[in-house]
This record gives structure tokens, sequence and C-alpha cells, in this order.
């Protein structure tokens, strides 16, 4: 495995010990060139790994890349960029300039625990036509599907597929070929995840949603905790699930595969959703 000088290793978002989504981060990358970031993700493995490669003061340029490419944002990498700043300057706001645009992100120290947060670029929701090669790959019928959440498309930093489910029991048992869903997302462009969702009580303010996040790269099939997804499920809920904003939603992620994770989403009436949790240093 790659140890170059700097990489440090956190897990976002956990919601237990042992739980999280675990992120390279690289405070000063201004030394490597693109072919260095790309091994260094790869040989680490982690769903992403983000990567300072400019800066003046507290506005910084990042970029991330996953094992096999580039993606435009990522959510879990940005809140442990934030906290391993936070930790090593002091907690404030920053701005992370990104393929996906401008994000606002800030970190504050909470009697000796810092959290962190961003506020995504511009969400937008679009229409799903054509589910069917997606669902069919899920092995879900229309039955299975929650009417209260029609299908759709969100954007919050990567364009995410949301489709939602009815039963707890289909959603911890659906399964997928990774191979056949990398196909479909690359001819779709869905450089995020597949977004799979189950709300037990009502669709409203306050709501703890269970998520489902796949993503078929190298070793991992799911990801424990997708902020960039959650971000643009925020804005899904509010432009096609009917909530009125503000509201505020816990998304819960990851215990599918042994990795628990809490998000905590903010929805405005207008703009950029506010995503924000923990980061810690992961035991290696």
């Amino acid at each position: 495995m790659t140890e170059a000088p700097g990489i440090l290793h956190l897990l976002a978002f956990a919601a237990e010990p042992g739980g999280g989504n675990p992120a390279g981060v690289v405070l000063d990358a201004t030394a490597l060139v693109e072919a260095d970031m790309r091994r260094i993700a790869t040989d680490l493995g982690y769903p992403e790994t983000a990567y300072v490669v400019a800066r003046h003061g507290r506005r910084l340029r990042v970029r991330y890349f996953s094992p096999e490419a580039e993606v435009p944002f990522c959510g879990h990498a940005t809140i442990a960029t934030a906290v391993a700043l936070a930790e090593a300057e002091g907690p404030g706001e920053f701005v992370f300039e990104t393929v996906a645009g401008d994000v606002a992100v800030s970190a504050v120290d909470d009697d000796g625990r810092v959290t962190a947060g961003f506020t995504s670029v511009e969400p937008a929701v679009r229409d799903f036509p054509d589910a069917a090669p997606l669902l069919a790959l899920l092995g879900l019928g229309a039955d299975d599907l929650d009417p209260r959440m029609p299908l759709a498309e969100a954007f919050a930093g990567n364009w995410h597929p949301v489709v939602a489910v009815r039963s707890l029991d289909v959603f911890d048992g659906f399964g997928f070929d990774p191979v056949a869903m990398r196909a479909l997302m690359r001819e779709r462009g869905w450089p995020g995840t597949v977004t799979v969702v189950h709300v037990p009580g009502a669709v409203a303010d306050g709501a703890v949603v269970e998520v489902r996040n796949l993503f078929p790269v190298g070793d991992i099939t799911e990801d424990p905790a997708t902020g960039s997804a959650a971000a643009a499920l925020g804005a899904y809920l509010r432009e096609r699930a009917g909530l009125a904003a503000p509201f505020h939603v816990t998304v819960r992620q990851g215990r599918h595969i042994g990795w628990p994770s809490i998000l905590e989403v903010d929805v405005p009436e207008a703009g950029g959703i506010r995503v924000s949790g923990t980061a810690v240093p992961l035991a290696r």
C-alpha cells in the first residue's frame, strides 16, 4: 500500500465504534500530479480519497478520487477533510472549490469533539423515465415501490437515482450484480451511488430514513455513508415527496455491510442542502 507522506486515514459519519465510511485525506497535495492521486486512491482502496491541491487562506481547491476514477464531489471525504483541518488549525469556515462547484464547509469544536458540515451546490431533481433496467437489476417490481416517493434522479454534486421501497424486508433483502450495476451506472452518467431508501414512518420533518447506497467500485459494493447522496436525497424530498421546507431528516446507512453510519440532513426552503456529521481516526 502507498504510504506517501501526509496521508490521513479517517472514518466519517460513524454511528458507533467500528462504523462510518473510510476516507483518505491529503491536506497538502500540491506536489502530487493526477497520476499520483489516482495511484494513492487505488492503493488505499477507500471509497474516496480527498486531496487539497491548492489553497488561499480558508479557500481550498479539493479533488476526490475513488479507486477507479475522479469524482466531482464526495461528501464523506469533505467531512473528513474539514475535521482534519479543524484539528490541525482550529475550527471555522472554509470554502472547498470542487469540480462540482464551490461548497461551503464549517467545523466546530463541541466540547473536544469536532463536528463538520457542508452545504451542497445548488441541487436539482429530474424525472427518471426509464427505470426498468435498474429495477430489473435490483429484482424489484412495481408493488415493491413506495408510492409516497416516486422514482427520480437527484443532484447535489453528483447525480443519484432514488428508489424508495415500501417494505423493510425488501429493503434488507434485495441484491444485485455489481458488474452489471457498474455498467449501467457508467451508461447513465451516475458517478456516485444508486440510492435505495426506506422510510418506516411518515415522510415528514424529523423522519429517520434507512438508506443503502450502491457503489460497485473495486472491492466495494455498497458505500457505508454517502454525504453527496444524503444531500441529493434532501433535495429530492423537498421537490418530489411533498415535504414543506425547512425540515430535518436523519439518514441511517451502512448496517448491511457492518459499518453503521448516521448523517444529519437539513433542508432549507431553497438552495443547497446541509449535511453534517463527525470523523474519527481509522484504526489500522
